[in-house]
């Protein structure tokens, strides 16, 4: 009885043996449709050394690839600050106490997030493009980063609220009987509980940001993708040129998500081996008459 489980039963030798049997299948169909896709590729010449060998030499990363990769983490890092920050800020405006705050943060959010990212790029080149709002060489990378943190500050803003709506009710009402302030409730109790709780989903939202710099392909932007298809055609090896792309961004995404999940163990670390505070260094207004110093 050991390895019984309150969730579940455990299963019994004819349902072991049929869970291997789905395991062994489910590895065969893989394993077929790799070597599939390899034997397709081998039969057009995909993986002859004269279209990898392009990679090697530094005269096709510096005149493709690294621009590109420079044009995608400029554009990635100015989103995700941005989103973050914009985010922070609405995900606040829709817990405000005032009713016409949160209606004109849930409107803007919400018109945000039904907006399709690359629709959004489209407009706001043209916009930019009519108006001379950038310099010419501005204006792709304006309408990437600018739509970008429209779209996502709405989608972490909502992650924000949950977040932060997420924590024990308790602790707002015990700090609001200490007499903090609202600021002083979301900046010293709230924020730092909810950012750890809502890490892993930030994480997810800000790999997003990354992969949808790819779309300002479609404004001329200067950006991996765009780079790697320029590479493809001029030598012809776009299948080569694709796979570096797809595992130079693979790279990335999991450099961003193991950042992301280092810090998010040690904030929770830091969080366990807090001190507990002594109620005098909390209570800075005690009720008159009571010294809550005394044993």
């Amino acid at each position: 009885m050991s390895g019984a489980s309150v969730l579940f039963d455990a299963p019994g030798r004819r349902a072991r043996l049929r869970h291997n049997l789905y395991s062994v299948l489910v590895v065969v169909v893989l394993v077929a449709a790799g070597w599939w896709l390899y034997d397709a590729f081998a039969d057009k010449g995909q993986f002859t050394a004269a279209k990898w060998k392009p990679f090697l030499e530094a005269e096709i990363w510096e005149t493709y690839l690294l621009p590109g990769l420079e044009g995608t983490l400029t554009a990635a890092v100015i989103s995700i600050v941005g989103s973050v920050f914009f985010g922070m800020i609405f995900g606040i405006l829709r817990l405000s106490d005032h009713a016409w705050v949160r209606w004109v943060a849930g409107t803007i959010v919400e018109l945000a997030r039904a907006i399709p990212v690359l629709i959004l790029m489209i407009f706001l080149f043209a916009v930019f493009g009519d108006y001379d709002l950038f310099p010419s060489d501005q204006l792709a990378l304006a309408a990437v980063v600018i739509a970008l943190i429209i779209y996502n500050s709405a989608v972490i803003a909502e992650i924000v609220r949950a977040g932060i709506k997420s924590l024990p009710r308790g602790q707002t009402e015990a700090a609001m009987a200490l007499g903090l302030r609202k600021n002083q409730l979301m900046r010293l109790i709230l924020l730092p509980q909810a950012i750890t709780a809502m890490l892993p989903a930030l994480v997810s939202q800000m790999v997003v940001v990354l992969k949808d710099t790819a779309l300002g392909y479609q404004i001329t932007y200067v950006e991996l993708v765009r780079s790697g298809q320029q590479e493809g055609a001029s030598l012809q090896n776009t299948i080569p040129a694709l796979i570096v792309i797809a595992l130079i961004m693979i790279s990335l995404n999991m450099a961003l998500s193991f950042v992301a999940t280092t810090l998010e163990k040690r904030l929770r670390s830091r969080k366990k081996g807090g001190a507990v505070l002594a109620a005098d260094s909390v209570l800075t207004d005690a009720t008159p008459g009571v010294d809550i110093t005394k044993k």
